[in-house]
């Protein structure tokens, strides 16, 4: 296979992947969103309801590029902070961002969730520094996921704290 074309379809499966989590989040989100979750009690600094949508899109995107930065990449035997690692903690990022919606809003649980987005977080944060020393752009590209994630951990608290 050409190396254009396989790079092209692994960019086209990162993309695929992060929207299929997406996509069953999104599942998970709708059975909540409108009814459970517009009761909670919320802080003032809670973003609008239409900002997660798009906001979400332009991270999803960041997070399949990231990935298809990485996996272009020449692998590194041996490397424990190499191409290998990251994109396994990356899958790891991917199951625990979808797994949140489901813990929260799925099965109503904001203490489940902020055990979820606790280690979604800790997963992010600690992939940032290993990005900047493999691939910088990779890890400016990361920079808005994790400064979301901590933002959405704060919010979640702080509906856990209210409810």
């Amino acid at each position: 296979m050409p190396p254009k074309l396989r790079s092209t379809l692994a960019l086209a499966g990162f993309l695929f992947a992060v929207y299929a989590v997406a996509a069953l989040g999104g599942l998970a989100t709708a059975s909540s969103v409108q009814t459970w979750y517009a009761t909670l009690a919320k802080p003032s600094w809670t973003p609008p309801g239409w900002l997660f949508g798009p906001a979400w899109t332009v991270l999803y995107t960041l997070m399949a590029i990231v990935a298809w930065r990485i996996w272009r990449l020449p692998s590194a035997p041996g490397d424990p902070n190499g191409r290998a690692s990251i994109l396994r903690w990356w899958w790891v990022q991917l199951a625990l961002n979808g797994a949140w919606s489901w813990a929260f809003f799925y099965f109503r649980t904001p203490a489940a969730g902020l055990l979820v987005i606790g280690a979604l977080l800790l997963v992010i944060a600690g992939l940032q520094p290993r990005l900047a020393r493999v691939d910088r752009p990779s890890a400016l590209l990361w920079t808005p996921y994790v400064l979301w994630v901590a933002f959405a951990s704060c919010l979640n608290l702080s509906i856990w704290n209210r409810n």
